[in-house]
């Protein structure tokens, strides 16, 4: 029991415990194609070799995430089914800004985000608003959650997009409304105290 409580307190201080990629923002149409955000909202930096996305299939190896190569503690990436640099052109955003490109499982109206390390699931989001009545339909307008939906798996606690809200959005240049590439609630990358993640919904912009 000693040996199992020193080894809980040794995780916790090296942050190893802590490090969580979650899905923090995603669009499934838009006028330059879907995207989702993932977001390490622990306080360790994480290797993303091996990890993977897919849709409702839920296959682990569908869409290898390890090109983002690690995301530091609070460092947002982005994966999209258009090229890199056709997504930062449309957004703006600044060339540290990580991005898994040409994703050939596209989303749907309605559909699931699954999030793998290996063979495990890290975090889905099963969304529709066909299919969860109230819900948000990311069509050019992406779905945003606080810090306590993140992980939670209901669709029912995110919101769209608006220009200028408390999630930093804005208006790309084909016309979509959203804020990839950072998420506003946590602090900047390589920010993140010991023990805290600490909340700043300061909006925080990526323009290039």
């Amino acid at each position: 029991m000693k040996k199992l409580i020193v080894v809980s307190a040794l995780l916790a201080l090296t942050g190893v415990a802590s490090a969580q990629v979650r899905i923090s923002e995603w669009m499934y149409s838009g006028n330059s194609g879907e995207y989702i955000e993932i977001t390490n909202t622990g306080n360790t930096a994480v290797s993303m070799a091996g990890w993977s996305f897919d849709d409702d299939s839920r296959t682990p190896g569908s869409f290898d995430l390890s090109t983002l190569g690690t995301l530091k503690a609070g460092e947002s990436a982005i994966i999209t089914e258009i090229t890199a640099d056709d997504f930062r052109g449309n957004w703006s955003l600044a060339a540290w800004v990580k991005i898994a490109e040409l994703n050939a499982n596209n989303l749907s109206r309605n559909d699931e985000i699954n999030i793998f390390n290996g063979s495990t699931l890290v975090d889905r989001l099963t969304y529709g608003d066909q299919n969860f009545s109230g819900t948000i339909r990311t069509q050019n307008k992406s779905g945003n959650t606080g810090l306590s939906g993140l992980g939670a798996n209901d669709c029912h606690l995110w919101t769209l997009a608006a220009s200028g809200d408390a999630y930093g959005s804005f208006v790309s240049n084909d016309g979509d409304i959203g804020n990839p590439g950072e998420y506003a609630p946590l602090p900047a990358p390589g920010t993140m105290t010991l023990g805290a993640m600490g909340i700043s919904l300061a909006a925080r912009r990526r323009r290039a």
